[in-house]
């Protein structure tokens, strides 16, 4: 017979070694999702920060228009071409008599409320366009000619035009904007869509019975419609240079009715003798249009990615 060796008995400070192993190490807690959404990383650097400063600024100066304006943008006075820091007219007079910084606020809500009218419209047309260019190769054909019909005509002759048939008001400054905006739009989504076509879920959303226009709204359009976000910042920006050039050359919004490209018309002749009249509305449409183009430079970066 063979004996078994005698086992020596085991430790208590070894058995209790891996209970307490056991009581310290837990299961760990999952970690903390950290990522965020695209467009918010892209507002969060410091240019886009920048922008939005500016921004925020020039758009809370106009909505706050009635409260910080001491007067009403076409109350006249008995001083004409008054300096800056003039009692009651901080940034002075124009050549009439008006109180400055009134016009200018006044101004910054009337370029606002044209700009956010018009590139909506202009981008729900171009992206209308750019849907149904999708659907039938007949009317890609039909889209991709009208969209080189708006763009033959150069910003100036499209505004003189529009202008010519329908007279000088905010009417034909929001036309014009909108039809210049359409091409802008309805070629990048309809580009959008012809890449996300030959995805390999767009195949497989086919092989599991989708329809086509189900696989355009619901898998394309999400997908290809990233860039837009970034179009409309470049496209508000064209459209304060638009409606600036429009009422700089008399064909925009009517006289009294303050825009910044009015009043900064109106300040031309007056450049040496007065140039406070003119720095009210230049440092404003550069605010703006500098605030825009960093957003729009933090996002197009994000999209890029």
């Amino acid at each position: 017979m063979t004996s078994t060796p005698d086992l020596a008995p085991a430790d208590p400070a070894t058995l209790r070694k891996p209970v307490r192993a056991l009581r310290t190490t837990g299961p760990r807690k999952a970690p903390r999702k950290t990522s965020r959404h695209p467009y918010r990383a892209a507002l969060s650097t410091t240019r886009a920060r920048i922008g939005l400063v500016l921004v925020g600024a020039v758009v809370l100066a106009g909505l706050l228009a009635p409260i910080v304006a001491g007067h009403g943008p076409t109350d006249q006075s008995g001083l004409s071409l008054a300096p800056v820091g003039t009692p009651g007219h901080p940034l002075g007079t124009d050549d009439l008599g008006r109180d400055l910084l009134s016009r200018v606020l006044y101004g910054i809500r009337a370029d606002l409320g044209i700009i956010t009218i018009a590139v909506p419209v202009g981008a729900a047309l171009g992206c209308l366009l750019a849907l149904a260019a999708a659907a039938h190769p007949v009317l890609d054909t039909l889209v991709q000619r009208i969209f080189d019909l708006i763009l033959a005509f150069p910003g100036l002759i499209l505004a003189l035009a529009v202008t010519a048939i329908l007279g000088p008001g905010r009417l034909p400054v929001v036309l014009v904007i909108a039809l210049a905006e359409i091409p802008a739009f309805g070629r990048l989504l309809r580009g959008g869509i012809l890449v996300q076509r030959e995805r390999e879920y767009v195949t497989a959303a086919r092989v599991g019975g989708s329809s086509g226009p189900r696989v355009l709204v619901r898998h394309i359009l999400p997908n290809a419609a990233d860039p837009l976000i970034v179009q409309v910042a470049v496209s508000l920006t064209v459209a304060v240079f638009i409606e600036g050039a429009m009422s700089f050359l008399g064909v925009g919004v009517r006289p009294p009715e303050p825009t910044l490209g009015s009043v900064l018309s109106q300040s031309m002749p007056y450049l040496a003798q007065a140039p406070n009249f003119a720095a009210g509305p230049l440092i404003t449409v550069t605010a703006l249009v500098l605030g825009l183009s960093l957003i729009a430079e933090a996002l197009n970066r994000e999209v890029r990615r």
